[in-house]
Order: C-alpha cells, then structure tokens, then sequence
C-alpha cells in the first residue's frame, strides 16, 4: 500500500516479546519515527526524552498490563494518543481499556499491516490537528493578551466607561457613535499658575517630566471622587463628574476632589524639597446641562463634553489668577454642597458670554 512519508509522527511501540518489535519496526519505519521496547519503565524514559505522541502497547507483560500502563503515563503524558495491540480479546479488558486508558483503538494479533497502517495515519492525522489546535489556541491567548495590552493603552485615553460603551455597540462604527446626550454635570478646571514662565526656564525633557508626574497626582484625586478626567489643556485639566456616569454627589465629589488637589499638590511640592518653586493652581468648578458624546471624523473622534457650562468653569477658573491654590464655585454648584465646606462669598462678576453676572465662591476647606 503507497503511502505519503509521515515521519514528522513518532510512535512508541511496547511490547515483551522481541520478534513483534522487530515486525513493527520492519512494516512502519518507512511512514513513522518507531521506537520499540519490551519494559514499561524503559518506555517512560523514551516518552520523556522524546516528543512521541502516540503510545502502542501490548496487553499481557510481565510488569503490567497494557491497560495499567496507559493509565500511568495520563498524568504525565495527557496529550498522547493511546492504542493497545494484543490477542487478548476479553470484552471487559476492551471496556476497561476504554475507561481507564483513554485507549484510542483496540487492535487485535495478528494485525494486518494494511489496516494497521490506516489506522496510525489516522493517527497522525488526529496528532497534526491536536497540534494545530493547539497552535491556534496559543495564537488567540496571544490576541487576547495583545487586546488587553491596547484596551489598557487605550484607558490612558479614553475613559473606561466609554471605551466599555462603544465596543458594547453592534453601530459603534456607525453615524450613532456620534450621537450627542444631554447631562447636567460638574465640571471640574485646574491651571498650573505661571506654567509657560517657568517652562521657559526648564529643559523640554524635565517639563514633560514634572507635568507627567503632576498629572498622574491629579488623575488620581479625580479617580477617587468618581469623576472623569476629559481632557489636558497644556498645563491645565479639565475634569467631568456626571458622564460618562454620573452619581447623586456629582457636585460634592467634585469640590471634594478639589480639596484634594490642593492638598495632594502641598505633598507634591514638599518631596520636590528645597530650592524647588512650589507649584500653584487655580480650580473652578460650575455644574449646569452640556452634550457629552462623541465629536470628530472617520478617522479620529473624541469623547468631550460641550456647553456654556463648560465655558463657565473655564471663566471661573479665570477668576482665580492672583489667588494663590484657590478653589472658586459657581452658585449652581454652591447650592448643593454648602453643607458640606467652609466658604467665602466673593461677590457676583460678570462672565464673558453671559448676560447677568452670577456668583462666586471661594471653597476654603471642609467643614468638621
């Protein structure tokens, strides 16, 4: 019978009587790697020493029986595929074979080289798709490794919430990512005072450095009052509390996060230890309706929030030049967590883009 050369496959051959060895060796050697002994232990040092993936044994030995020998070997060789070729033919030694070896065929003495033959390119062809499966399993633990890699690469961009939301969306390719929502939110400025002055003095390299290392501190004050940090602007950030998921203390997280900076800004500032010029910001939070969603192209879109709220915290921040790690509130904000802080009524001021002066406030600490 011609046959297409399979000797990439090896087989372990066990058997106590030699003549069968030498048979097996003579019919199969020219379609397989064979290896050949008469002791089960023997057997075991072959299977350790080489990758032999499928296991042919005789039933009756002197050590032990076939069936006894494929169940030693499953812990440590789960993968190979068992057979066992013998002239012992009782039914239950077949069932026992079965269950307990995990045998893949029973075949019986004297074999027929043919049939015998069809039944290891079988075999082989069982021992390539493990293989292969097992190839593509690697491959797709890979992907899923790879995609969690970018999901977190993608974090430092895009918060959670939405980058959750838009794989969620069977449309998120779709005109419907641009959808817009309208939320009523705090929104949350900050400003490093006198940034670009001190910019001008620094190496390129040690800014990046220093607002990195400030960043991550004020990424983490937002994080922990449940807001989202939408944007950097420069030296400055611009953080949401309410979208993409909003709380029933959207404005108390807010201005509670904002106590923080400053305080976690004073820590800042100490580790940096003598000789370094303290950082200074100012805060300014306003609460009203914005549309959150995504704005962009085809090719880039960014989640944002939009609205004259927006515009009023930037306004608001404003107002804090000259005031030294200043927190200033408007009245919609101030409403709801007067309760909560110490405050100082700093008068109303008219705000570019409105048309009646509204009211601020100078948040000055918690109350005990």
């Amino acid at each position: 019978m011609a046959a297409a050369r399979m000797d990439d496959v090896s087989i372990l051959y066990l058997d106590d009587e030699e003549h069968n060895l030498v048979a097996f060796r003579a019919a199969f050697r020219r379609h397989f790697k064979v290896y050949t002994t008469a002791s089960a232990r023997e057997a075991v040092k072959l299977l350790r020493q080489h990758q032999i993936p499928i296991v042919i044994t005789d039933q009756r030995m002197p050590e032990m029986m076939g069936v006894q020998f494929l169940e030693a070997i499953i812990p440590e060789f789960p993968d190979t595929i068992r057979m066992i070729l013998t002239g012992f033919s009782d039914v239950e030694a077949i069932i026992k074979a079965i269950n307990h070896g995990r045998v893949y065929r029973y075949i019986t003495k004297p074999w027929d080289e043919n049939e015998l033959l069809m039944v290891l390119h079988g075999a082989a062809d069982l021992v390539r798709l493990q293989m292969k499966n097992r190839q593509l399993l690697g491959e797709l633990q890979q992907k899923v490794q790879d995609q969690a890699r970018i999901m977190r690469l993608f974090e430092k961009y895009v918060p959670a919430h939405v980058l959750e939301d838009v794989l969620g969306d069977a449309d998120a390719d779709g005109p419907d990512l641009f959808r817009g929502e309208s939320r009523i939110v705090s929104v949350l400025m900050s400003d490093i005072r006198d940034f670009t002055r001190r910019a001008s003095r620094m190496d390129a390299r040690d800014v990046v450095a220093l607002l990195n290392e400030y960043f991550s501190l004020m990424t983490d004050c937002v994080r922990r009052h449940h807001g989202t940090v939408n944007k950097f602007l420069g030296d400055g950030l611009l953080a949401v509390f309410g979208a993409p998921v909003s709380h029933l203390e959207n404005q108390e997280n807010a201005v509670l996060c904002a106590l923080d900076m400053v305080e976690a800004l004073d820590g800042f500032n100490t580790r940096y230890g003598p000789g370094f010029d303290p950082l200074k910001i100012g805060i300014g939070i306003n609460t009203g309706e914005v549309v959150v969603g995504h704005v962009g192209s085809a090719d880039r879109v960014e989640y944002t929030v939009i609205g004259d709220a927006v515009n009023v915290a930037s306004r608001i921040e404003g107002l804090t030049h000259g005031h030294d790690n200043a927190i200033f509130v408007s009245q919609s904000t101030y409403d709801v967590i007067e309760e909560l802080v110490e405050a100082k009524n700093c008068g109303r001021f008219q705000i570019r883009g409105k048309d009646e002066p509204i009211s601020i406030y100078q948040i000055v600490g918690r109350r005990l």
